[in-house]
């Protein structure tokens, strides 16, 4: 038996620590994780060789730094999580093992605005796909992650704004798809899991501070502070969309004027391009347009630039990040967008705040968020399991 303050229960605490850091972190030398513990180089040299004598963890050759050293990471066959992403207009889903391998990837369109329960069903049976693809053990599933494009509420679970997605009033999406697929389901809005995706796969990499802003539908920023994500305590942190910029402007459905969305969004901004460019366009088709040189495209993609930076300019007073990532389609405008946003930061934010702060595109697209789901997956799940090997879950169905 272990008692705490024990040489047993330390070991046992350290073990996990590790354990932890590699699980978070996808692979790291063994330098980085006793920078990452605190743990003595010689401490966490023989807790590899343990774990790796164990089968929970693999060790690879590698570099750093102009030396070789070993890059640790869990065993590939050591569990399993998937990732969930509804989006407005798209119901994405991955799979993936514990040393952040993507095993499986696939999209499908969806009107999620339609009904919860048909999503939630369609997203039950995609999962299903995608394990018999795979050929994956069910009972190493270990948990799934599920974004949604709204704010949760953290205490209750419940999805908060009905006016972002009608149908879904009342919705604990959590719930939902863990009474479909029974396992453990962990869920979190796209703005929040977009940060999650680009801080562990993406353009977030290597920093501790970091705003990720994605601009669709509606307009969220998922923020990530001292490397982890921050909620708020209702879920609601991040709703950059509804900074005021014109108390006069458009009415938001959120029932304010001039919030930052409505002046930013694609529900708000295409309306200006109909009357010269068709009904038919969508966001994906103004970025397009605009890199190949269209005037009123180009037009309203620097105007969104630079109030996308009036938004990001107050989060740079009140947050100071070191890095802003954006994301959606705007993203693969590159510098048409990202120059008239760096033009409103450096005008409206703190010089020493604007100094600090690198803004970059997105390195994951549309994937960010299923990614983020997977990593949600990750970072929810517990060590003891995989340090005691019995890392099974009772089957699920699937049918």
């Amino acid at each position: 038996m272990e008692t705490p303050g024990s040489q047993s229960s330390l070991h046992r605490a350290n073990l996990e620590r590790v354990v932890r850091a590699v699980r978070l972190a996808g692979s790291l030398t063994q330098a980085e994780i006793a920078r990452t513990t605190g743990l003595s180089a010689a401490t966490v040299s023989n807790i590899v060789r343990e774990l790796k004598d164990g089968g929970t963890v693999q060790v690879t050759p590698t570099s750093a730094g102009g030396r070789r050293a070993r890059s640790v990471s869990l065993s590939g066959d050591a569990g399993i999580v998937i990732g969930v992403d509804f989006g407005h207009t798209h119901l994405r889903v991955a799979i993936g093992n514990l040393a952040h391998q993507v095993l499986a990837e696939e999209s499908e369109p969806l009107d999620v605005d339609a009904s919860a329960g048909e999503g939630f069903d369609r997203a039950k049976q995609l999962v299903n796909r995608l394990i018999v693809a795979t050929g994956v053990d069910r009972s190493k599933i270990a948990g799934v992650g599920l974004g949604v494009p709204g704010p949760i509420d953290v205490e209750s679970g419940t999805l908060g704004s009905t006016a972002i997605l009608p149908g879904w009033g009342g919705i604990k999406p959590a719930e939902e798809l863990r009474g479909r697929l029974g396992v453990p389901v962990h869920v979190d809005n796209d703005a929040n899991l977009g940060a999650l995706g680009e801080l562990v796969w993406g353009s977030g990499r290597g920093v501790r501070d970091l705003a990720y802003i994605k601009i669709a539908s509606g307009v969220g920023a998922g923020l990530v502070i001292d490397g982890k994500i921050y909620r708020g305590p209702g879920g609601t942190a991040g709703e950059i969309g509804h900074i005021t910029l014109d108390e006069s402007g458009p009415v938001c459905r959120c029932g304010n004027r001039g919030c930052l969305e409505t002046f930013t969004a694609a529900r708000y901004v295409l309306p200006l391009l109909r009357p010269s460019h068709g009904t038919e366009l969508t966001m994906e088709g103004v970025v397009r347009l605009a890199r190949e040189g269209d005037p009123g495209c180009r037009r309203v993609i620097a105007d969104v630039g630079r109030h996308v930076g009036s938004g990001v300019a107050n989060l740079c007073n009140l947050l100071n990040p070191s890095r802003v990532v954006l994301g959606g389609d705007l993203a693969e405008a590159g510098e048409l967008v990202l120059g008239p946003i760096r033009e409103s930061v450096g005008r409206y934010a703190i010089p020493s705040a604007a100094r600090q702060l690198s803004l970059l595109p997105g390195a994951l697209g549309g994937r960010a968020e299923v990614l983020g789901a997977l990593a949600l997956a990750l970072s929810e799940m517990g060590d003891s399991t995989l340090l005691d090997g019995t890392m099974t879950v009772a089957a699920p169905a699937f049918t």
